[in-house]
């Protein structure tokens, strides 16, 4: 395998440290951006002059840039570029404030551009690498009492389906990176709470928040080993658009496409009423 430079945000804890940790392993030299001095310590220290850490706050557009241009220059090149930083916003729509909502995407959406945006003209540059993203299961299925979760991950999915198509013709490839649960901090410190204002969703959503956070620690994924895909598809000529990562991904994600399909299926009459008796075809 040819050896690459990566740089991934969010390496402290999560998939995000386990994508580095696979990189280090198979000879890769990893910039990871963290949030302390504590963590970048911690993660430089788990190969010494191949894990590259820096401090950086992804909803700081400025300094998202300032990092990467840094990390082109001191590190090198950058190949593969993996924008993971992010976290969860539970609770459901209509007692999640506005702010929020705002606050889950400025991190969830807005500090995943800024990353990509900032990499690409590199990349372009060169005519080669590999641009990826964390959405999540909740990017192509949605539960109740993750309406803000879900809509910044379904966000990124159109963003990074559309930017695909852009930038195939430089040789660059894009990849979202769908997850199911894995055995990560996710549902716990990654996790935030919008504040419980109406009782009469409690019926509703009370037993899944209970089953995630009794899941907590038990979860079905394997961090290692998503890991260990991730690196694989940047050694392959086609890597995927979409990689979904979990059997309970792949299940939940199916049947909720599948409920897609069967609504377009039966409502394809109704839907061809709507059109001009002549007109242009896309």
């Amino acid at each position: 395998m040819q050896k690459k430079n990566w740089l991934v945000t969010g390496v402290s804890t999560g998939l995000g440290r386990a994508f580095a940790e696979a990189a280090l392993a198979a000879g890769h030299t990893v910039a990871g951006t963290v949030r302390t001095e504590e963590d970048l310590r911690a993660f430089e220290g788990l190969k010494p002059g191949h894990a590259h850490g820096r401090i950086l706050d992804v909803t700081d557009d400025h300094a998202v840039s300032r990092t990467i241009t840094e990390v082109e220059q001191s590190v090198g090149p950058l190949d593969v570029v993996v924008a993971n930083a992010g976290y969860g916003l539970e609770g459901v729509f209509e007692e999640t404030p506005l702010s929020e909502v705002r606050r889950q995407f400025e991190v969830n959406v807005f500090g995943t551009v800024a990353t990509l945006q900032a990499a690409l003209p590199h990349m372009r540059r060169r005519r080669r690498g590999h641009l990826m993203a964390v959405t999540s299961m909740g990017g192509l299925m949605a539960v109740p009492g993750m309406s803000a979760y879900c809509g910044s991950k379904f966000a990124l999915e159109g963003i990074l389906e559309a930017l695909g198509k852009e930038v195939a013709q430089f040789g660059i490839h894009v990849t979202a990176i769908e997850p199911g649960s894995f055995r990560t901090d996710w549902a716990g410190r990654s996790m935030t709470r919008a504040a419980h204002t109406i009782d009469d969703y409690d019926a509703l959503f009370n037993p899944i928040r209970e089953a995630r956070q009794k899941a907590s620690g038990n979860q079905l994924g394997n961090p290692a080993k998503a890991g260990e895909a991730v690196v694989h598809i940047t050694s392959v000529d086609r890597p995927p658009a979409h990689l979904v990562l979990g059997s309970d991904a792949l299940r939940l994600v199916t049947a909720a496409r599948a409920a897609v399909d069967e609504d377009i299926r039966t409502w394809e009459a109704l839907s061809r009423t709507t059109d001009f008796a002549e007109g242009a075809h896309l």
